[in-house]
């Protein structure tokens, strides 16, 4: 990572260019053909964090609404009430909450993670580490498609028969949140142009001479 001075020899920027080793260049905003996916990762990845603060932030100042809808998808009160599958139905309140809560504290820690991944992609723009990011990304986009792929569509729609319910029926909101975030989660891993995070990335072949001298200037 940049240290406001200088980076590492041999590190890479997200600019489609390797740099050679010992080259050390000032801090700036990279520009290039890397700096587009770097950018619309870090906007994206913003989208989603934006999302889940925002779910966070309402249901803990509105408790009692999607504390409602949690308990009545885990109740299954109104699905068809099929009695061969009605014996999967939660009616304890206690854990009804305790699912609730649960779900409040998942998102709260994803929005965290997905935030501090925003950072980092700011940081990337300026001769950051694409691993990082990309690492950060990737541990909070996922907390997302288990919420809501696995939490709401598969355990809450198929296990409880979400899809039942005309009134208590999240699977069209869950499967907006999930294609979001599986959208962000293949951005944020597209390659960076002819670049590579890695140790070999200052490996590259002759065609590395055109880069020419005052190349350095423009990243």
């Amino acid at each position: 990572m940049s240290d406001g001075g200088g980076r590492r020899p041999g590190a890479t920027r997200w600019t489609g260019v390797a740099e050679p080793p010992g080259r050390a260049e000032p801090a700036g905003w990279a520009r290039g053909p890397g700096a587009g996916p770097a950018l619309g990762a870090a906007a994206l990845t913003a989208v989603v964090a934006l999302m889940l603060f925002l779910a966070v932030f309402g249901n803990l100042t509105d408790f009692g609404t999607n504390q409602q809808f949690v308990r009545h998808v885990l109740a299954m009160d109104t699905t068809f009430r099929d009695p061969d599958l009605m014996w999967r139905a939660v009616t304890s309140p206690r854990l009804q909450n305790a699912a609730y809560v649960g779900i409040i504290g998942w998102e709260a820690v994803a929005a965290a993670v997905l935030l501090r991944a925003v950072g980092l992609w700011c940081a990337v723009l300026r001769g950051g580490s694409l691993r990082q990011a990309r690492a950060a990304s990737t541990v909070g986009l996922v907390m997302v498609l288990l919420l809501f792929g696995a939490g709401f569509l598969a355990i809450g729609g198929e296990w409880f028969a979400m899809w039942q319910s005309e009134q208590w029926n999240g699977l069209d909101a869950a499967t907006r949140n999930t294609l979001l975030a599986a959208a962000a989660l293949v951005l944020v891993h597209l390659p960076p142009g002819s670049a590579h995070d890695g140790p070999g990335a200052a490996q590259h072949g002759p065609g590395a001479a055109a880069d020419g001298p005052g190349a350095a200037a423009d990243r």
